[in-house]
């Protein structure tokens, strides 16, 4: 069968699947939607998980207020794993056996999600926009997988080739957390570094939920880098920059999405001058897209006190994108039905803020910025890593 047929079977198969009604799915009731998310609601990395809850929940509660999906409102049930695999495979089981959910969205991190994703996967339940960006969740054979943000590699790509292109850098170093989170970034830099005839100078990990860098430190210090690459979370990333500083190491540094700017450069202070960090969505306090204005309305009406951030723009389109896909599947969504009018459909417009899918991808955003912290910890939007 030629390409056009095939397209045309899978087309076909997934209206089917669309239109499908049968019995209600686990997680749709006679009022409301049920979604669930295991994320890192306490410990070292909770402040990921209660940003994305909170955009997921802003968006939620913005279509709750004029009238849900087909009457039903959209609830989210979240329970914390605290960025552990172990309780991630307790909750990810819990959720769907006891909670029932239609769905799970805003996992946080890797190995929390290498842990989660089979799971979901083997009782055919979507698994929404994951916070990672780790290359394994990009096969196109994941069905299951709706990714919104772009991937480490495409990250560490950017990284790299800014560094280069606007400094002139040639020796760079990593600071890795020593797991699938970190592999998989550190994996995207030597994938960057290759493509350039260039090798690191020096690598340095630390473990997971701890901020033992020191050793690593000292070790990367000794490689003499121009630029160092973190790929961890936000409080050993800290702890590694504020010691740096401490020891007059004066080289570039970058972080990716991850780490969590906002929270950062909360960690850093005055250290945090002129760490850069790359994100997956726009500037939250911009207004280049309709996006921007609709997220921070609908974020002060949910939570008035919270502030604008990144983590909860990223919450907020993962929550926008569900709501879009749930009210074209009319009174009786289905998951498979939910999954195939992703692949049908191709292309969503979020707001200004695009994102794409089809049959054998997965994918979503492949856009990348660079921003940068300023002494005073505020973060700002820059064209290029120069000085």
């Amino acid at each position: 069968m030629g390409t056009r047929g095939a397209a045309i079977v899978v087309c076909a198969l997934a209206m089917t699947m669309i239109a499908g009604a049968g019995s209600a799915e686990d997680g749709v009731e006679d009022d409301r939607i049920v979604f669930g998310q295991s994320a890192a609601l306490s410990g070292p990395a909770a402040e990921l998980g209660l940003e994305m809850r909170r955009g997921i929940m802003a968006a939620f509660a913005e279509a709750n207020a004029t009238g849900g999906v087909e009457g039903r409102r959209i609830d989210l049930v979240a329970r914390d794993d605290r960025y552990e695999p172990e309780a991630a495979i307790d909750n990810t089981t819990a959720l769907i056996r006891q909670d029932k959910v239609f769905a799970l969205i805003g996992e946080v991190g890797t190995p929390t999600s290498a842990a989660a994703e089979p799971i979901a996967r083997s009782a055919g339940v979507p698994f929404i926009a994951p916070f990672t960006g780790a290359e394994f969740l990009r096969d196109p054979r994941l069905r299951d997988v709706v990714n919104i943000r772009a991937s480490y590699f495409e990250e560490t790509e950017t990284i790299v080739d800014r560094l280069v292109a606007d400094r002139g850098v040639r020796r760079i170093a990593v600071l890795y957390q020593d797991d699938s989170y970190g592999r998989s970034g550190l994996a995207g830099v030597n994938q960057a570094l290759a493509r350039r005839d260039m090798k690191l100078v020096a690598a340095g990990t630390y473990v997971r939920n701890t901020t033992a860098v020191k050793t690593a430190l000292l070790g990367i210090r000794g490689g003499n880098p121009e630029a160092i690459i973190v790929i961890g979370a936000y409080l050993p990333s800290a702890v590694f920059t504020q010691w740096a500083r401490k020891l007059g190491l004066d080289a570039v540094i970058v972080n990716i999405s991850f780490v969590g700017a906002n929270a950062l450069a909360e960690a850093l202070g005055p250290a945090g001058e002129g760490v850069y960090v790359t994100q997956v969505v726009p500037f939250p306090t911009g207004d280049e897209m309709p996006l921007l204005s609709d997220y921070r309305r609908a974020l002060a009406a949910f939570d008035a006190g919270a502030l604008p951030g990144f983590g909860s723009l990223e919450g907020y389109i993962a929550g926008r994108l569900t709501v879009e896909v749930l009210r074209g599947l009319g009174p009786s969504p289905t998951r498979a039905g939910f999954l195939a009018a992703l692949a049908v459909r191709g292309t969503f417009d979020i707001g200004g803020f695009l994102l794409r899918y089809g049959p054998s991808d997965n994918r979503g955003s492949d856009q990348v910025f660079l921003t940068m912290i300023r002494r005073n910890g505020q973060i700002e939007p820059v064209g290029s890593l120069a000085p």
